[in-house]
Protein backbone atom coordinates (compact mmCIF):
# COMPACT_ATOMS: atom_id res chain seq x y z
CA UNK A 1 0.00 0.00 0.00
CA UNK A 2 1.49 3.84 -0.54
CA UNK A 3 1.55 5.97 2.13
CA UNK A 4 0.04 9.54 0.70
CA UNK A 5 2.33 12.36 1.47
CA UNK A 6 0.49 16.15 0.72
CA UNK A 7 3.00 18.91 -0.73
CA UNK A 8 1.86 22.72 -1.32
CA UNK A 9 4.33 25.19 -2.85
CA UNK A 10 4.39 28.15 -1.05
CA UNK A 11 6.16 31.41 -0.94
CA UNK A 12 6.01 32.19 2.32
CA UNK A 13 6.78 30.21 5.33
CA UNK A 14 5.51 32.25 7.92
CA UNK A 15 2.01 32.42 6.31
CA UNK A 16 2.16 29.47 6.15
CA UNK A 17 2.24 28.61 9.51
CA UNK A 18 -0.23 31.28 10.54
CA UNK A 19 -2.67 29.67 7.79
CA UNK A 20 -2.09 26.07 8.56
CA UNK A 21 -2.14 26.32 11.99
CA UNK A 22 -4.47 28.95 12.56
CA UNK A 23 -7.33 28.14 10.16
CA UNK A 24 -6.87 24.32 9.96
CA UNK A 25 -5.51 23.90 13.71
CA UNK A 26 -2.41 21.74 12.42
CA UNK A 27 0.95 21.68 14.73
CA UNK A 28 4.30 21.87 12.87
CA UNK A 29 5.60 18.35 12.63
CA UNK A 30 9.20 17.89 11.13
CA UNK A 31 11.17 20.96 10.58
CA UNK A 32 13.35 19.64 7.20
CA UNK A 33 16.83 21.21 7.03
CA UNK A 34 15.69 23.38 3.90
CA UNK A 35 13.47 25.40 5.84
CA UNK A 36 10.39 23.31 4.69
CA UNK A 37 7.87 22.19 7.67
CA UNK A 38 5.49 19.31 7.40
CA UNK A 39 2.24 20.01 9.40
CA UNK A 40 0.49 16.98 11.23
CA UNK A 41 -2.46 16.73 13.04
CA UNK A 42 -4.87 15.85 9.34
CA UNK A 43 -4.85 11.91 8.25
CA UNK A 44 -2.03 12.64 6.43
CA UNK A 45 0.95 14.94 6.66
CA UNK A 46 0.95 18.11 4.65
CA UNK A 47 4.32 19.31 3.91
CA UNK A 48 4.99 23.40 2.90
CA UNK A 49 8.09 24.14 0.59
CA UNK A 50 9.17 27.23 -0.14
CA UNK A 51 9.39 28.16 -3.70
CA UNK A 52 10.01 31.12 -5.06
CA UNK A 53 7.68 33.28 -7.61
CA UNK A 54 8.59 32.63 -11.15
CA UNK A 55 10.56 29.30 -10.17
CA UNK A 56 10.04 26.26 -12.42
CA UNK A 57 8.17 23.30 -10.72
CA UNK A 58 10.58 20.67 -11.88
CA UNK A 59 13.54 20.26 -13.64
CA UNK A 60 12.89 21.07 -17.99
CA UNK A 61 9.63 22.58 -17.80
CA UNK A 62 8.70 26.20 -19.46
CA UNK A 63 5.97 26.70 -16.79
CA UNK A 64 6.78 28.74 -14.01
CA UNK A 65 4.76 29.03 -10.31
CA UNK A 66 2.63 31.57 -9.56
CA UNK A 67 0.50 32.24 -6.04
CA UNK A 68 -2.24 34.07 -7.59
CA UNK A 69 -5.67 32.70 -7.42
CA UNK A 70 -4.96 29.41 -10.04
CA UNK A 71 -7.07 26.02 -10.54
CA UNK A 72 -5.69 22.69 -10.40
CA UNK A 73 -7.29 19.11 -10.49
CA UNK A 74 -6.28 18.26 -7.23
CA UNK A 75 -6.92 20.39 -4.41
CA UNK A 76 -7.08 19.60 -0.49
CA UNK A 77 -10.63 19.72 1.25
CA UNK A 78 -11.20 19.73 4.84
CA UNK A 79 -13.57 17.56 6.48
CA UNK A 80 -14.71 19.70 9.98
CA UNK A 81 -17.53 19.28 12.88
CA UNK A 82 -18.08 23.09 12.58
CA UNK A 83 -18.31 24.73 9.44
CA UNK A 84 -19.05 28.00 10.60
CA UNK A 85 -16.29 28.18 12.69
CA UNK A 86 -14.17 26.95 10.31
CA UNK A 87 -14.60 29.17 7.61
CA UNK A 88 -14.45 32.13 10.27
CA UNK A 89 -11.10 30.84 11.28
CA UNK A 90 -10.00 30.49 7.52
CA UNK A 91 -10.70 34.01 6.91
CA UNK A 92 -9.43 35.60 9.84
CA UNK A 93 -5.75 33.35 8.70
CA UNK A 94 -6.23 35.10 4.86
CA UNK A 95 -8.17 32.77 2.91
CA UNK A 96 -11.07 34.12 0.53
CA UNK A 97 -14.53 32.57 0.58
CA UNK A 98 -15.02 31.96 -3.01
CA UNK A 99 -18.87 30.48 -2.69
CA UNK A 100 -20.13 30.84 0.78
CA UNK A 101 -21.45 27.65 2.90
CA UNK A 102 -24.24 25.89 1.18
CA UNK A 103 -26.42 23.18 1.62
CA UNK A 104 -26.16 19.44 0.07
CA UNK A 105 -27.56 16.21 0.24
CA UNK A 106 -24.24 15.18 2.13
CA UNK A 107 -23.87 18.29 4.53
CA UNK A 108 -22.39 21.89 3.76
CA UNK A 109 -19.68 23.35 2.09
CA UNK A 110 -17.76 26.27 1.42
CA UNK A 111 -15.45 26.78 -1.07
CA UNK A 112 -12.04 28.84 -0.47
CA UNK A 113 -9.06 29.96 -1.41
CA UNK A 114 -5.86 30.03 0.54
CA UNK A 115 -3.57 33.26 0.80
CA UNK A 116 -1.15 31.00 -2.05
CA UNK A 117 -4.14 30.88 -4.25
CA UNK A 118 -4.62 27.23 -3.81
CA UNK A 119 -8.77 26.17 -3.79
CA UNK A 120 -9.89 23.77 -1.39
CA UNK A 121 -13.90 23.17 0.50
CA UNK A 122 -14.57 23.01 4.07
CA UNK A 123 -16.93 20.31 4.24
CA UNK A 124 -19.03 19.42 7.36
CA UNK A 125 -20.59 15.87 6.42
CA UNK A 126 -24.28 15.16 7.63
CA UNK A 127 -26.09 11.93 7.85
CA UNK A 128 -23.85 9.54 5.79
CA UNK A 129 -21.96 11.88 4.22
CA UNK A 130 -20.67 11.20 0.53
CA UNK A 131 -22.51 7.96 0.91
CA UNK A 132 -26.10 10.15 0.98
CA UNK A 133 -25.54 10.94 -2.82
CA UNK A 134 -23.67 7.12 -3.66
CA UNK A 135 -24.90 5.28 -6.60
CA UNK A 136 -23.63 2.08 -5.81
CA UNK A 137 -20.44 0.05 -5.17
CA UNK A 138 -17.83 -0.43 -8.41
Amino acid sequence: MAQLIVNVDVDNLEKAVRFYSSALGLRIGTRFSGGDIEFVGAEVPICVLVAAPGTAPFRGTAVSRHYGRHWTPARLDFAVDDIEKGVARAVAASAFVEIPIEQHKYGKMAVLADPFGHGSCLLQFEGRGYDEIASGVG
